[in-house]
């Protein structure tokens, strides 16, 4: 099923029930994701009481459902409209659009982190990587210009120091209020930034 043809379906009759149907899906996700499970389509649809063949109809697979239930992990870019040229200038507003992310859905990341984390568990939905796509994005003009800097790797660095597994260990190790974790998130993450560019002029 196209997401296209799932739109069609949302928008044609009896579409206020259709809209009641697809929050308890995303609201089941949402809670499973808080206490640490990794659900199927199926199993979200079980819990939250609806066929999995009318879950189907909404949500053609898990990605689908969880791009509904944490928008952001379906985009590519944290941008937004009007994005700086900027690499400094983006990579900050990166870094913002990262951490309102983190602040927004903390539970549900914590407790993919620990299922990751579980011996022979398989990678949650949530870890997939995707913040390393929105820094690649936020250096690109980098690439753009030939500036001779791996893109790539530099990119891989950013999200190591800025992350729900950094913020977890600066929270729950450093004794950090979420501000001043974040705060140095950033600080962390421009110093990179800034040395990689000192070193090519």
């Amino acid at each position: 099923m196209s997401v296209r043809h799932n739109e069609k379906y949302l928008e044609t009759g009896r579409t206020r029930q259709k809209s009641r149907t697809r929050e308890e899906l995303v609201s089941s996700l949402r809670d499973l994701l808080k206490d640490g499970q990794d659900p199927s389509v199926a199993e979200v649809a079980a819990i939250a009481g609806i066929s999995r063949t009318t879950a189907y109809r909404y949500f053609p697979d898990k990605e689908a459902l969880l791009h509904a239930a944490l928008p952001e992990t379906g985009l590519a870019s944290l941008l937004g409209e009007e994005s700086p040229s900027d690499v400094r200038a983006r990579l900050v507003r990166t870094l913002d659009a990262h951490f309102e992310f983190i602040r927004a859905w903390e539970p549900q990341l914590r407790a993919s982190l620990r299922l990751s984390l579980t011996p022979g568990t398989a990678r949650p939905t949530l870890r997939g990587g995707r913040a390393v796509g929105w820094y690649r994005d936020a250096l690109s003009p980098l690439e753009a210009a030939g500036s001779g800097i791996d893109i790539a790797a530099l990119a891989v660095r950013l999200r190591a120091v800025a992350g729900i597994e950094p913020y977890v260990w600066l929270r729950d190790v450093a004794g950090l209020p979420p501000d001043q974790a974040f705060s140095a998130m950033r600080a962390n993450a421009l110093d990179i930034l800034d040395a990689e560019m000192g070193r090519q002029q």
